[in-house]
């Protein structure tokens, strides 16, 4: 018996052959059949990478949703291009890691983050990751129809119709059969978000400002008070505690396994890539607005679309404003399935996209009423849109501390590892970026209470 089937075989995973996606990996997994089809050549390429875009790619992708865009645009019209362009791109590494993790450790385990934390430290833990991630993803699921009804109230409808509708689309994608194609509708919402560099690229940016960015990186000592909430937004932004549980939850219901950690990594890099590519293009359209909009913390998105049309014009308004619908629908699916995924496994409940509603009644009303919540809570007079936006990034960079140790001593145990444990480079990588984010939650309580 190898290392990894022993650790299969220990008390840790012996939840993993039960029921659930896991239950039966290899078995109905249309990804399984794709990679062990006998094509070659460079059709055999084109097949593997058509196969492995899924949850590592859906999950970076959705991860610039539209509270994220929302917040990565305020950033720019607050403080220009300056230190956060360079910043984005910078945290791909830290974003690539935790994901990579995440992914490993389902694939190898066949079982979500949350199931193994409750087996390996307790029900306290177990319920505290599920409790702090259902609150987590419903701030996030807020700002999200923050962002989908924005344009439709620019257009003349009221708010209450507005969120009914993006609340039916965004039920009805589970009326779709099978995983594999649920899996696939999310892929061509993510290729849309693609919006959002075409809209940098109608503000006409200035490639000197870009490359005095990178030259320089630093902020204005006028625009220096503050900043420090907008870097622990950003890296909240960049490292999502519901991404955690949507791609290791993924990456069991799709059928990864141990031997397609490779397929896996390249899914998460190419995701990453492409994540922090349009995060900085977001904030580069955002620093169009620079100077040009005052009190942008207070105002909501359907005022920074009408300022782009003022600054840009017409079809850049028009575009962000889809930008923001696309993005905050496919960040709804995620975030729902993450919290679904989660508290599902925890309580032993059918958990598959491959079940239909009537196999699998209390995964999908997890995930309908969630989504129900939000909408309503949308609703609620004067909330302040923008800055509740940044908000609730910050929250998640909080959050994401404990979530990241956990991870850690996880991929590390060789017996629940075994070979695929992280090694020593990984480990310092990883309690590397712990540091980094104890140290930027004390600097966020010292801005809050102190300053």
């Amino acid at each position: 018996m190898s290392k990894v089937q022993s650790a299969l075989a220990s008390p840790e995973v012996a939840g993993s052959q039960g029921r659930g996606a896991g239950a039966d990996v290899g078995k109905q997994s249309k990804f399984r059949e794709m990679v062990t089809h006998r094509k070659k050549g460079w059709r055999r390429i084109l097949w593997l990478i058509w196969a492995l875009m899924g949850p590592g790619l859906i999950a970076a992708i959705a991860n610039n949703d539209a509270g994220g865009a929302i917040a990565y645009a305020v950033t720019g019209a607050t403080f220009g291009i300056g230190l956060f362009v360079p910043l984005v791109l910078c945290l791909a590494p830290l974003t690539f890691t935790i994901q990579e993790m995440s992914m490993r450790l389902s694939a190898v385990t066949q079982e979500g983050f949350a199931r193994l934390a409750l087996r390996r430290y307790g029900k306290f833990w177990g319920y505290y990751h599920i409790s702090t991630l259902a609150f987590e993803n419903l701030l996030i699921l807020i700002t999200e129809f923050i962002g989908m009804t924005a344009g439709l109230v620019l257009l003349g409808l009221p708010l209450w119709l507005s969120s009914v509708l993006c609340l039916l689309l965004v039920v009805g994608f589970v009326l779709f059969t099978g995983y594999w194609t649920k899996e696939r509708i999310a892929l061509f919402l993510g290729v849309l978000n693609v919006i959002f560099l075409v809209v940098a690229g109608m503000t006409h940016p200035s490639m000197a400002a870009i490359g005095h960015a990178f030259a320089a990186w630093n902020v204005p000592a006028e625009l220096q008070d503050g900043v420090m909430w907008f870097v622990i937004a950003t890296v909240g932004n960049a490292v999502a505690p519901w991404m955690i549980f949507f791609q290791g939850s993924g990456t069991v219901d799709k059928g990864v396994t141990a031997k397609e950690l490779r397929l896996g990594r390249m899914d998460t890099a190419l995701g990453i890539v492409i994540q922090v590519i349009i995060a900085a293009g977001i904030i580069i359209a955002g620093a169009a607005l620079h100077g040009h909009v005052q009190n942008i913390n207070d105002a909501g998105p359907a005022d920074m679309i009408s300022a782009f049309n003022d600054v840009a014009g017409r079809w850049p308004a028009i575009l962000f404003g889809l930008g923001l619908f696309n993005a905050g629908f496919l960040a709804s699916i995620t975030v729902s399935l993450s919290s679904s995924w989660s508290i599902a496994e925890l309580f032993g409940w059918s958990k598959s996209l491959n079940d239909k509603i009537s196999q699998a009644p209390k995964f999908y009303a997890v995930y309908v009423g969630s989504l129900v919540l939000a909408a309503i809570a949308i609703l609620i007079p004067n909330l302040p849109l923008n800055y509740f936006s940044v908000i609730a990034q910050v929250i998640g960079g909080i959050l994401m501390l404990p979530l990241l140790i956990f991870m850690l001593l996880m991929t590390s145990d060789k017996k629940l590892m075994g070979e695929y444990r992280t090694k020593r480079f990984g480990k310092i990588c990883g309690w590397a970026m712990v540091t980094l984010l104890v140290g930027l939650t004390l600097a966020s309580f010292w801005n809050t209470f102190f300053q």
